[in-house]
């Protein structure tokens, strides 16, 4: 058994698609027309193959809207992104105009921020010490 797709709840699918593939740069997968939504998850660039991030338009489902909003509101990322080098990572993001509610934070064995997906999402990105660059 392994993991093929994960995903993140969206308010809207093309704001994300935008979010996803233009700021943090993953490769559009697949998309496909399902109705009023759409079957359409990304990939990192670094593992075509690997694991699908489904950007998921459920984000009106009231269980999954309270539990967003109860996320947000405590400050508590939806899923967490591995990354060579937060800081680089963090500068580029910056530049590109990505709201951090957390910069780049020592916690030990790793290093971790956490910006906001505009997608009513935070999102964590984290480097393993022992990957510093």
């Amino acid at each position: 058994m392994r993991i093929s797709v994960t995903s993140v709840s969206v308010q809207d699918q093309e704001k994300a698609l935008q979010f996803y593939t233009e700021k943090l740069n993953f490769i559009t997968k697949r998309d496909i027309p399902l109705g009023d939504a759409r079957w359409l998850t990304v990939v990192s660039p670094e593992d075509i193959n690997g694991v699908e991030l489904l950007l998921e338009p459920n984000a009106e489902y009231p269980a999954m809207k309270a539990l967003k909003k109860a996320l947000m509101e405590d400050g508590v990322p939806f899923t967490t992104f591995e990354v060579k080098d937060v800081y680089a990572e963090y500068d580029r993001l910056k530049a590109l105009d990505v709201e951090f509610t957390i910069e780049p934070t020592d916690m030990g064995t790793t290093i971790v921020a956490i910006f906001n997906d505009t997608c009513g999402n935070l999102i964590q990105i984290h480097q393993v010490k022992d990957s510093a660059v």
